[in-house]
């Protein structure tokens, strides 16, 4: 069992899912990061860390905005795990982090997961990485104990689903809408259908359920179709950038925030 395996069963039994909660490693300073991320694991029950790229063509505005800002501070992935050795010191927390594919090629598949489960990390999402050309990456990842976690769309075919079901492990993510990361005032129709593949398919591996998920209302609701955990980034990303030169007043919004969408995973 993994860190992040253990934390879907202790949620399962406490009749709660998991909040899954982005940050972007580096924004808007890398010495913020790890008290941002000491401040949201009060409420989260994983953090999702991102590494920086200058072309992250899986996310919308407000999380490029806050990669640009975090480059521009000097962010590399080696920052990235000094960060992660950072956190572990603060909390038990699994950390999976998202990067996009050509960095973690550059530093080296091998050595980047070595790194990753040498600083404490738990799992990796590379939403670039098509699931036919990742078998090097699983192969590595799996040798250091990290999870590989895929990404399933609303166009994904269901034999697709269920290869990329196979090939995953702590949780698989499906994309609740069509088109980039972004804060929505409305959640798409797909997720339950997306989800009831997924758990018919392999009952075993926790649906989590991401992309314009920004509100306690959009949380209940996609528990309410089925979800085991909710991923929300844009809308914290966002607060950090309203407050990016006001750290205290950062943290007192991200902890009343990250405490409102954590009830709304209690089930009543």
């Amino acid at each position: 069992m993994s860190r992040i395996s253990d934390t879907f069963s202790d949620l399962e039994r406490s009749g709660e899912c998991a909040f899954i909660a982005y940050i972007m490693a580096g924004d808007p300073d890398p010495s913020l990061t790890p008290s941002i991320a000491k401040a949201i694991a009060q409420y989260a029950d994983i953090i999702e860390l991102g590494i920086p790229f200058s072309d992250p063509i899986a996310d919308g505005k407000t999380i490029q905005a806050a990669a640009e800002r975090a480059l521009r501070a000097g962010m590399t992935p080696q920052q990235t795990f000094e960060i992660i050795s950072e956190i572990r010191k603060e909390t038990d927390t699994p950390i999976v982090v998202m990067g996009y594919y050509n960095p973690i090629l550059h530093f080296g598949v091998e050595r980047f997961m070595k790194k990753l489960a040498e600083c404490g990390g738990d799992g990796i999402i590379i939403p670039d990485l098509p699931m036919e050309e990742a078998d090097e990456v699983v192969r590595y990842a799996k040798e250091n104990g990290i999870n590989t976690i895929f990404l399933i769309a609303p166009t994904t075919p269901e034999d697709r689903i269920e290869k990329i079901c196979a090939c995953s492990s702590g949780f698989v993510y499906l994309v609740s809408l069509l088109g980039v990361t972004g804060a929505r005032e409305a959640i798409s129709g797909v997720a339950k259908t997306l989800i009831r593949s997924v758990v018919e398919k392999r009952p075993d591996i926790p649906p989590a359920v991401g992309f314009g998920i920004s509100k306690p209302e959009h949380v209940r609701e996609i528990i309410a179709d089925g979800a085991k955990g909710v991923i929300v980034g844009s809308a914290i990303v966002r607060l950090i950038a309203e407050h990016k030169d006001e750290p205290e007043k950062m943290i007192s919004a991200l902890e009343e925030f990250c405490a409102e969408l954590k009830a709304a995973t209690r089930k009543k």
